[in-house]
């Protein structure tokens, strides 16, 4: 990868050492160019003219966005986060009393809490398969936990709280073999590495275009297998999910889009679909090496430092290096290195409450360096980091 090209296309990393991919990682130019290009156009002639002079962009984004994710086009719905593209997966899924849900040690917050709601709704169990010794799911375990009562795997790729990475195909092909339907939650891995849905054999998808994709906020990607479609069950519709045939009949779509809304952000969505490009053009085998090569030097680097403890997971972790430093709360850490122009952010225990249960974590540091970060600023980090622990 041309690192003095990527870094010219993100001007703020000259005087930043940005470590927060994982949260909301920065733009490239042509994508902050693009939102507010279009805002700029949509202040001159207003929202729906400007939205349909880029019918044929926006018409592109599923080609893009299914050719980064090893799917077709027509699985793929654009939705406003992450987030939303999960829950909206979830209430789909038809769910009934005596009905089980399996879900990993790494579950998300967000993705646990309407899970739990959804037990008490519907009087289904929620069930935790326990981590292999080396923290990923335990599939000896799930394989034994599986049988025609398990409706839905909840897998999570990588959480939030470290750069441990799941065994998702294996785990899928188990969930399979009783009928269960696979929902992967890829926001952290999606735009970081390689992600191809047919190759993962998942059913159901949920990223976010925030984080290592550099979209703006407010846009998500749910991926919807053609072949699963019939089988779940759509909620909430509007006349773009559906169409309006008479006075009393109307038609679903037969596509992922039936889980779409009319409105949208027309500029961020487009915002979206140039970072896809942005990524596609670039190389997601080259991202990736890239982003391991950067996350390698890091967690080298931390660990040699006295009064510092790394927190990850995983035989072959990614892109998000958490950690502590001895004597000082984790929101301390952050805010001394920002002091210092070195970004990061706290992942606290609730995000990840059962990983964080059984392994009693603290606050921890959280630091996620993407493709534009100099192993000279990775240095300057931990430098940064060292000068605190001392």
């Amino acid at each position: 990868m041309e690192l003095n090209r990527v870094r010219a296309d993100t001007p703020a990393c000259e005087d930043l050492v940005f470590l927060d991919s994982a949260g909301s990682s920065l733009p490239p130019s042509v994508v902050l160019d693009t939102v507010t290009g279009h805002l700029r156009r949509e202040a001159e002639i207003g929202g729906y003219r400007a939205a349909g002079e880029r019918t044929d962009d926006l018409e592109r984004g599923y080609h893009s966005a299914a050719r980064l994710l090893g799917c077709r086009p027509t699985e793929v719905a654009f939705l406003g986060s992450a987030a939303q593209a999960w829950l909206t997966a979830l209430d789909a899924v038809p769910l009934v009393p005596g009905d089980r849900v399996l879900i990993s040690e790494a579950e998300y917050g967000t993705n646990a809490v309407e899970l739990l709601r959804r037990r008490d709704e519907t009087g289904i169990s929620v069930e935790t398969v326990p981590s292999a010794e080396d923290g990923r799911l335990d599939l000896a375990a799930l394989r034994r936990m599986l049988d025609e009562r398990v409706r839905l795997v909840s897998l999570v790729h990588m959480p939030t709280n470290g750069g441990l990475v799941n065994p998702v195909r294996e785990a899928a092909l188990a969930a399979h073999q009783v009928g269960a339907l696979v929902l992967l939650d890829a926001c952290q891995t999606v735009g970081q590495r390689p992600v191809d849905v047919d190759a993962l054999g998942v059913d159901l998808l949920s990223a976010t275009g925030r984080k290592w994709l550099r979209a703006p906020r407010g846009t998500g990607l749910l991926v919807v297998r053609e072949e699963v479609l019939p089988r779940l069950r759509p909620r909430l519709v509007d006349h773009t999910a559906a169409q309006w045939t008479a006075p009393g009949r109307y038609r679903m779509r037969t596509d992922a889009r039936v889980f779409e809304r009319f409105e949208f952000g027309v500029a961020n969505r487009l915002g979206l679909i140039a970072a896809l490009d942005y990524a596609w053009d670039l190389g997601m085998e080259a991202i990736a090496s890239e982003v391991a090569d950067r996350a390698a030097r890091l967690r080298a680097g931390l660990a040699a430092l006295p009064g510092v403890r790394l927190w990850d997971l995983g035989p072959d972790p990614g892109g998000i290096v958490t950690f502590t430093v001895e004597g000082r709360p984790a929101g301390q850490v952050r805010d001394a290195l920002w002091d210092q122009r070195v970004a990061v952010t706290v992942s606290p225990p609730n995000s990840t409450l059962l990983d964080a249960t059984r392994r009693s974590l603290p606050d921890l540091v959280r630091a996620s360096a993407h493709y534009f970060v100099s192993p000279d600023q990775v240095a300057t980090a931990v430098a940064e980091v060292d000068r605190l622990a001392r």
